[in-house]
């Protein structure tokens, strides 16, 4: 079985290195060439909690692709959201009928996927991990491999047999399950992500830090409430992700505000900054419409207003014309817009 993982950032890296590691044949392709000759140079080291790795392969950069000939089985994706689509045009050539495409990032780009290569070979997958990549070639997982939390599937339901072989190639980076409903199974890690992404990235502090102030969770969790409500009118199912249990959920929008509270016990430390703050920190754009962008889409879609997720999306927006930087100076535009 042939394997490509493209976009080897924190999770794509870590995730691709478990693979190797195991006797994966895995193809690593990335767009960041200074990571790619790293890795070339002096392989990957990857830090958790249990030590440091170290895992030697060839990775190629983007613009080399065209020299790969032989068709993938099986191709990951861990670029930003919103270079999904050209990625998937991208490695389209090299994908045959019975090949799947695999979207191990955030946000809901199942839809985009499908678009262009057909609901048969999309699988989406529900990542729930903490890392960053300090600097070319250096990953910092700061979950273990047991703590590190999947979910997988197809978007037209049914469990494949390239469904199980996706489950078994991921299980030797986490713990993986997989759902006959992918569709809701994002839509709970996206209500996990509301509360934290752009909130705690906007504050430019660690997730644990911004959601310690009582004023900040209370803009938080109203933003939660209200892309809960959008998911209940679009007919999102409600189910257990994150290490919660079935007989955990609530039947309330509570249960929005219980997702956040399992990533801030279960995938967060002290130190850890959001993918938000990680690439304002290193200069980069964000993934707004993959978080409160994409509320505020789906609740214009069917007439349903989410003035909150609106104001911080403005905010966030300010930040990235430059207008502001991510501070504490912002909580007060923040709180402002808990209360739209």
């Amino acid at each position: 079985m042939r394997v490509a993982f493209c976009g080897a950032g924190a999770v794509g890296a870590s995730f691709s290195a478990d693979m190797i590691n195991a006797g994966v044949d895995v193809t690593v392709i990335d767009p960041w060439a200074s990571h790619v000759e790293a890795i070339r140079t002096s392989g990957l080291t990857v830090t958790m909690p249990s030590g440091s790795e170290h895992t030697r392969f060839h990775p190629y950069h983007v613009s080399e692709v065209a020299e790969l000939y032989k068709p993938f089985d099986i191709v990951f994706s861990g670029v930003k959201s919103y270079d999904t689509r050209w990625v998937a045009e991208l490695m389209k050539p090299l994908m045959t009928a019975d090949s799947v495409f695999v979207g191990t990032q955030n946000g809901m780009t199942i839809d985009e996927v499908s678009e262009i290569l057909g609901p048969e070979r999309t699988v989406g997958c529900v990542v729930g991990i903490a890392a960053n990549m300090p600097e070319p070639g250096l990953i910092n997982r700061e979950v273990t491999r047991e703590g590190t939390w999947l979910a997988v599937g197809s978007v037209e339901g049914p469990v494949t047999k390239r469904v199980e072989q996706v489950h078994e190639l991921l299980s030797h980076a986490a713990q993986v399950e997989i759902t006959e409903d992918i569709r809701s199974a994002k839509w709970m890690k996206l209500l996990a992500n509301i509360p934290e992404m752009l909130p705690s990235g906007i504050l430019g502090a660690p997730l644990i830090e911004a959601a310690s102030d009582p004023d900040v969770r209370v803009a938080m969790d109203q933003a939660s409430r209200e892309a809960y409500a959008v998911a209940e009118a679009l007919g999102v199912t409600f189910m257990p992700s994150l290490g919660i249990e079935a007989e955990e959920v609530p039947d309330s929008d509570q249960y929005a505000l219980d997702l956040l509270d399992a990533v801030l016990a279960r995938f967060s430390q002290p130190t850890t900054r959001v993918a938000v703050l990680q690439d304002w920190d290193k200069g980069r754009r964000a993934e707004l419409d993959a978080f409160s962008g994409y509320v505020v889409k789906k609740g214009l879609e069917i007439g349903m207003p989410t003035p909150v997720n609106q104001a911080i999306l403005d905010i966030a927006k300010r930040i990235e014309s430059r207008e502001l930087t991510p501070s504490w100076r912002n909580k007060s535009l923040l709180i402002a817009a808990g209360q739209a």
